[in-house]
């Protein structure tokens, strides 16, 4: 028999059987539901040849950390740290993501009323001595995260090109950028039910 994963959201969040958080998210079970489909889709696929489960849980650490979320990165870590070289590769990212940190968001609006909020901030390129243990593929997802992160209004199409000269495939550049865009999602949930979890 296979057994049923644990809810990653109600693990992350430290929600247990008969506390407030189980009620709340009991209040919501298709969206409970959906949220535990989608990361087991982008975490524990049925194909995983045009993103490997390594590359996965680097770019998850690395997101994490760049929110601001060492617990959340801990845990995608140490998912990376089981895999093959894995131990290298979670120092690397782990450093990336120390250097890569920043406030955010940055970038700028077309010319109008939003341009109000812009504002200059730097364009992360992983460091030569992180990029030797990553390689060129993987530095170069970490680069694309940290501009879906923190620079998205700048992102333009050479910045998919960056991702095909470094090997991504369109399937893998999709699912990179849907792995980002749930981690944000997953912080944000995670972090809201600590608070009400806790009141």
């Amino acid at each position: 028999m296979t057994e049923t994963p644990p809810d990653i959201i109600d693990h992350l969040a430290g929600i247990v059987p008969g506390s407030k958080g189980e009620r709340l998210r009991a209040r919501r079970p298709v969206t409970k539901e959906g949220a535990q489909a989608s990361w087991l889709a982008l975490f524990a696929p049925a194909d995983s040849s045009q993103f490997p489960l390594a590359e996965r849980f680097a770019v998850a650490a690395f997101v994490a950390a760049l929110h601001g979320q060492p617990e959340i990165a801990a845990f995608y870590a140490g998912r990376l740290a089981g895999e093959d070289n894995g131990a290298a590769l979670a120092e690397a990212v782990k450093a990336a993501a120390i250097a890569g940190a920043g406030r955010g968001p940055y970038g700028r609006y077309p010319a109008g009323p939003l341009s109000a909020e812009d504002e200059d901030g730097p364009v992360f390129t992983v460091g030569e001595a992180e990029r030797a243990v990553l390689g060129t593929r993987l530095a170069a997802a970490l680069e694309h995260a940290h501009l879906l992160v923190f620079h998205l209004r700048d992102a333009k199409p050479q910045a998919l090109g960056r991702l095909i000269g470094a090997g991504w495939s369109t399937t893998g550049i999709v699912s990179l950028s849907q792995l980002v865009a749930f981690l944000a999602f997953q912080i944000r949930i995670v972090a809201g039910l600590k608070v009400l979890n806790a009141a």
